[in-house]
């Protein structure tokens, strides 16, 4: 099994202490209903995490006021992040802090975008939601198939995306800068749309893993594992939209 998304590789749902999947007791094993259920908690989550820094802020002369919550939301974030997947028996408890940190960043960043871009949050949420359950629906009907060919593409493209945003990242540092990711030209729009169908295309295959690990019997503490991988590809998601929506408003 192969996943774009780094929390969820390809021994996800190996027994971390035995290297083996567990079975037996399907009341301790990963289940799509338990999965769901965990996905729909952390969204609760995040949502409270970015309704209070959103609350933070005021208008351009907050901005003070509301980076401190945003710059703990998005460190916090990554360190628990990092955690969870060096710890996936942490994830019951680790998978909910990380959304309601990830939610403390989202808001702040949003209420700012909201400000500059009037009305983009509404469309980025909109979208970001009209992707998840569209793809779903077509991976459920088999429109969409994770075969092997797909899953090595989709891979592919992500780490080159990974390579270029590090790379911009690093010349930031030497005050050098990838103009053509960040302006609002139509080749950055292109290439902002570009990742936005790559971040889209992630969640099948994390829908593909999920599948998978309750078919093969996971351990139950995995339920909130996929469910932090599935929440880590959601914001990467929405992030990316916001990005897009901004560029094409700046152009009016």
């Amino acid at each position: 099994m192969r996943s774009g998304n780094p929390v969820l590789g390809e021994n996800t749902f190996l027994d971390v202490g035995s290297g083996r999947v567990v079975s037996g007791d399907p009341s301790a094993t990963m289940t799509l209903g338990g999965t769901v259920n965990k996905t729909a908690l952390m969204l609760v989550l995040l949502l409270a995490g970015a309704a209070f820094s959103w609350s933070r802020f005021t208008g351009p002369e907050s901005v003070g006021q509301v980076l401190p919550w945003m710059m703990t939301g998005m460190i916090g974030g990554l360190i628990v992040a990092l955690i969870t997947i060096f710890k996936k028996t942490w994830s019951p408890v680790t998978a909910p802090a990380y959304a309601v940190l990830e939610g403390l960043f989202l808001g702040g960043i949003s209420a700012i975008m909201e400000v500059r871009y009037p009305g983009i949050v509404v469309n980025a949420v909109g979208l970001t939601f009209g992707t998840l359950f569209a793809l779903l629906a077509a991976y459920r009907s088999g429109l969409i198939k994770a075969t092997e060919n797909f899953k090595l593409g989709v891979v592919a493209a992500t780490g080159a995306i990974f390579l270029v945003y590090l790379a911009s990242w690093i010349a930031g540092f030497f005050g050098k800068s990838f103009g053509f990711l960040h302006d609002s030209s139509w080749l950055s729009i292109g290439i902002s749309a570009f990742v936005v169908v790559i971040a889209a295309l992630n969640l099948v295959l994390d829908f593909d893993f999920i599948e998978n690990g309750a078919e093969q019997g996971a351990p139950k503490y995995m339920e909130w594992y996929a469910a932090f991988g599935l929440m880590v590809t959601l914001v990467w998601l929405y992030l990316e939209i916001l990005r897009l929506l901004a560029k094409l408003q700046s152009r009016n």
